[in-house]
């Protein structure tokens, strides 16, 4: 197998992060080159005859190839640019009851063969400490059909400098309009994913996913000072026209605060918009602590909707298997059998999604070759069902997997991640200025900030971006120091109105985290502007004697 590495980069939020990168770097004029697919047939024919005939009850083989590129600016410099390939096979099976899995990056007839001989040795090593067998739920198989990101230009195609020129004039704008310090990055991901399984089914796919994170930072020399502000675009998955923002992708927020876009970015513009905002933020008056009615836009609240919702609605944390990691959740099978658990208002109705086109979580099938969907998670309030992958699916008394198996490379298991969890948009018609006016004392949130979360997914802060004190129905001056607590029936149950279809979005997680060894992915989370009625406030400002 590949080694994995690790890339350090600005992270949009101003600091550091380490993102993952699989593979090594290739010219950039390789990430063109496709594997053909009569050959890669060939590779999955030897893994599942091999692991039949040593004894596998059920097998499935994922080849896949996944190219990144990553484009890292700072002010009017150009810091990194890499382009990674990472190719190889991953064999799952089912022998003795008990899964076993092996992976190898020799592309030949031999070595995966033997990688799906190796991965039934382990199958049966295992069944011998599992107390019961693993039972899929059936699936189809489809045949060979191939399904792709539906996209006008391929990134990949796009000369890097035009991009880098790209990133550089959005540094400039910031610059000039105020902020001290701009970092830009551009990250493009292309996964080309091929699997294969004993259901019957050769299913080639073509995913493609872009995010361009930025952090505006002005600072105040005389105090030493600094506030910052992130880009407010959403990740997607489609192509490079994402950057080719034209009218129809402008969002008119209330009272103008700031630009916005849905289906396409205009960077440069959002840039300009930073860097003012940012030197404002010196000066913005500090939030008085309380209870607020707020209004929370879509580039805020789907990190909300991520971790109260979508996290919480995860079959396997449910069921504890993230309880060592990464916790588990308060929605527990008790509460969904009750048919009557209260985890919103009437309003709140929260599906769970794969088939939006522009989303990071649309594709044609998972990675157990079922074919994407979409399914309640809340409806009417009322928790009515959770995300389950093939294994999961009769614990709950479904018939079907919902699709939610993934993998971020051929050399990981794959296993249940989150599909797009969305809040549906109101059906009565109501404007976000419509919604402002029914405002007496509140406040207006846009773009992600910092977050915290309990290990249930149940008590929890969130804070954003950009504020805006409501007053009397209207927006006015701009506030700091925001964040927001509540648990997350309290703050569900106080959701009040929330906007029609005209204003409803998406963000998204670029790099979503979990397992162990941890795994990432891309998922997004539509909304349309909300108002949640009388949650607590406080001051984040740290006071120095």
């Amino acid at each position: 197998m590949e080694r994995r590495s690790f890339l350090k980069v600005a992270a949009a939020t101003g600091s550091t992060m380490l993102i993952p990168v699989f593979g090594n770097a290739i010219a950039a004029e390789d990430l063109l080159n496709p594997m053909a697919r009569k050959f890669k047939k060939e590779l999955a024919d030897a893994a599942l005859n091999a692991a039949t005939k040593a004894g596998a009850s059920y097998c499935d083989v994922r080849i896949g190839r996944y190219l990144n590129q990553f484009i890292t600016t700072r002010d009017t410099r150009v810091e990194n640019i890499i382009n990674t390939e990472s190719t190889g096979v991953g064999v799952r099976v089912i022998a003795n009851g008990a899964y076993g899995f092996a992976a190898t990056n020799a592309l030949t007839v031999d070595a995966v063969a033997d990688a799906a001989r190796q991965a039934v040795a382990i199958a049966r090593a295992n069944a011998r400490l599992q107390a019961s067998p693993v039972e899929l739920a059936p699936v189809k198989g489809v045949g060979e059909v191939a399904w792709q990101t539906p996209f006008k230009k391929d990134w990949r195609a796009v000369p890097i400098k035009e991009k880098a020129d790209m990133l550089l004039a959005a540094n400039k704008a910031g610059l000039e309009a105020g902020a001290s310090f701009m970092t830009a990055n551009l990250f493009q991901v292309n996964q080309q994913k091929y699997f294969a399984s004993t259901d019957g089914s050769y299913i080639d796919q073509d995913i493609h996913r872009l995010w361009s994170p930025f952090t505006a930072t002005a600072v105040d020399k005389a105090t030493g000072k600094f506030r910052t502000r992130d880009g407010l675009s959403s990740p997607a998955g489609m192509g490079y026209e994402f950057f080719d923002a034209g009218p129809e992708h402008k969002v008119r927020a209330p009272g103008g605060v700031t630009p916005l876009y849905n289906g396409g970015y205009d960077i440069i513009e959002d840039a300009r918009a930073a860097g003012k905002q940012a030197r404002e933020k010196l000066t913005a008056k500090s939030v008085e602590p309380g209870k607020y009615d707020l209004v929370l836009s879509p580039e805020h609240l789907f990190l909300t909707i991520h971790e109260s919702v979508g996290h919480a609605t995860e079959l396997d944390r449910v069921l504890g298997y993230e309880a060592n990691y990464a916790g588990t959740s308060f929605a527990t099978l008790d509460k969904w059998k009750s048919k009557n658990f209260k985890y919103g208002s009437d309003l709140v109705n929260i599906v769970a999604d794969k088939t939006t086109p522009g989303s990071l979580g649309y594709v044609g099938y998972d990675d157990e070759g079922v074919a994407s969907k979409k399914w309640d998670l809340i409806r009417n309030g009322i928790l009515v069902n959770y995300q389950a992958t093939r294994d999961q699916a009769k614990i709950i008394g479904e018939k079907a997997s919902h699709g939610c198996s993934y993998a971020d490379s051929w050399s990981s298991v794959q296993f249940q991640r989150m599909p797009n969890v969305s809040l549906e948009a109101g059906k009565k018609t109501m404007s976000v200025d419509d919604m402002v006016k029914d405002v007496k004392k509140g406040i207006y949130i846009l773009g992600r900030g910092s977050y915290s979360i309990d290990q249930q997914r149940y008590n929890f802060q969130f804070g954003g971006q950009l504020f805006y004190e409501i007053k009397d129905g209207k927006i006015g001056q701009m506030l700091n120091d925001v964040a927001y607590q509540s648990n997350t029936q309290e703050f569900w149950n106080s959701c009040s109105a929330t906007c029609d279809q005209r204003d409803w979005r998406m963000g998204g997680s670029f790099f979503d985290g979990k397992g162990q060894p941890s795994q990432v992915s891309a998922v997004s989370h539509g909304s349309s502007t909300t108002r949640f009625n009388g949650i607590n406030v406080i001051n984040t400002a740290r006071k120095i004697d």
